[in-house]
C-alpha cells in the first residue's frame, strides 16, 4: 500500500476518534447540565436570597437572641449544620444565620475576583451589615474557619468570639491542593467540571464523605440532608476546587495576624481527623492564642461537630453572654487555658 494511502487512513482514523470524543464530551456535558438544573429544582432554597456586591447569597436566618453566624466547610453547604443539629439547637436561644458560602448551595461565585478566605470574609461581612447584624459569634468548620478568621482579623471589632472546628490554620504541603488545581483553572477546569469531574465525583462521593467522618461512621441520611446531587453540580465542583487551591495562601495570610486577635476563641478537633492533622493545626493554634480553649474528641474525625454539638453550643452561649469581649479573661496566662479531652 502506498505511503500516501496509509497517511490518509491514519488521518481519517484520528479525525474519527477526535469527533467521537467530542460527541461523547458534548453528550456528557448536556447530561451533567440537566442533572444540575434538576438538583436545583428538587432542592430549592431553604432560606433567603440577597444580593451583596453583585453576588447572590443564600442564608438561613432563624431564632431570636444573640447572633451566631455559621460558615460551612469545603465541598458541602449550609445543610451540614442542619444535619449535625446545630441550627435547631442554637435557635432556641440565638438568632442563627447560616450561609451558603459563595459557589456552594444556592450562592453564586462570579469570576470577577479571586475567592480567597479574605474575599469571602469581605462579602459575608457586607451581607451581615445589610441584614443589620452586629458583633456575632462566628462559627467556622474546616475551610469555613479560614473565612471566620478572615472576619476576625480584617474586622476585629465586629466579631464577638470565634468557634473554630477542624480548621486548617497554618500553611503546609498538601496533595489535595495539587489534585484540585486543574479543575480550578479557567477553560481546562471548565471542560473537566462538565465532563470528567462530575462522573468521578459521583463514584467517589460516598467514600469521600465516609473519610471525613472516620473513624466515626457517616450518618445514614447524610447525603439526603446535604443533597447529593447539589454537591455534584459543575458550579459547586469549581468552588470546591478553588477553595482547595486558595487554602494554603489563605492560611498563610491569616496566621500572620493571629497575634492580634483579642476576642475569645474556642477550638474543637477530633483526634482521628485524617483531613487536617489536629496536632499540627488545632493544638498549635491553641498554643499561639492565649485566650483560646481547646477540646479534642477521642474517636472523632473531621466532622467532629456531629459528636460535640452540646460542647459547641455551650461555648457559643458563654461567648454570647459576655457583653464586653475585651474584658474576657484578659489576665489569663497560657498555663491557665484548658485543653479538654472530651469523653
Amino acid at each position: 500500500m502506498p505511503t500516501s494511502f496509509k497517511k490518509a487512513g491514519l488521518f481519517r482514523g484520528t479525525a474519527g476518534a477526535v469527533a467521537a470524543t467530542a460527541i461523547a464530551g458534548a453528550a456528557t456535558a448536556l447530561w451533567v447540565l440537566h442533572r444540575a438544573r434538576k438538583a436545583e429544582r428538587d432542592n430549592p432554597p431553604l432560606g433567603r436570597l440577597i444580593e451583596v456586591d453583585g453576588i447572590r447569597l443564600h442564608f438561613i436566618d432563624k431564632g431570636k437572641g444573640p447572633v451566631v453566624v455559621l460558615l460551612h466547610g469545603n465541598a458541602v453547604q449550609l445543610q451540614d449544620f442542619i444535619g449535625c443539629g446545630l441550627i435547631d439547637r442554637l435557635a432556641e436561644h440565638h438568632r442563627v444565620i447560616a450561609f451558603d458560602r459563595p459557589g456552594f448551595g444556592h450562592s453564586l461565585r462570579p469570576r470577577d475576583r479571586l475567592w480567597t478566605a479574605q474575599a469571602q470574609a469581605a462579602v459575608i461581612r457586607q451581607a451581615l451589615v445589610q441584614i443589620n447584624v452586629k458583633q456575632p459569634v462566628v462559627v467556622g468548620h474546616s475551610w469555613g474557619t479560614l473565612v471566620a478568621l478572615g472576619l476576625a482579623t480584617e474586622f476585629p471589632t465586629e466579631v464577638r468570639g470565634l468557634v473554630l472546628i477542624s480548621g486548617y490554620y497554618y500553611p503546609s504541603a498538601r496533595m489535595d491542593v495539587a489534585l484540585a488545581t486543574p479543575v480550578a483553572l479557567p477553560v481546562l477546569g471548565d471542560a473537566l467540571r462538565y465532563t470528567v469531574s462530575p462522573l468521578t465525583s459521583r463514584v467517589m462521593l460516598r467514600r469521600s464523605v465516609e473519610a471525613m467522618f472516620a473513624p466515626a461512621p457517616m450518618p445514614d441520611r447524610y447525603l439526603d440532608v446535604v443533597p447529593r446531587e447539589m454537591l455534584l453540580r459543575p458550579m459547586q465542583i469549581r468552588a470546591a476546587a478553588e477553595d482547595a487551591a486558595f487554602m494554603i495562601p489563605s492560611a498563610a495570610h491569616c496566621c500572620a495576624h493571629y497575634a492580634t486577635l483579642k476576642m475569645p476563641v474556642s477550638i474543637f478537633a477530633g483526634d482521628g481527623d485524617k483531613v487536617v492533622a489536629p496536632e499540627a493545626q488545632s493544638v498549635r493554634l491553641h498554643r499561639d492564642l492565649p485566650r483560646s480553649d481547646l477540646t479534642v474528641m477521642p474517636g472523632a474525625g473531621h466532622m467532629v461537630h456531629y459528636a460535640l454539638t452540646e460542647e459547641i453550643t455551650n461555648a457559643i452561649a458563654r461567648m454570647s453572654a459576655d457583653t464586653d469581649t475585651k474584658k474576657i479573661e484578659s489576665s489569663r496566662s497560657m498555663d491557665d487555658v484548658p485543653l479538654t479531652m472530651a469523653d
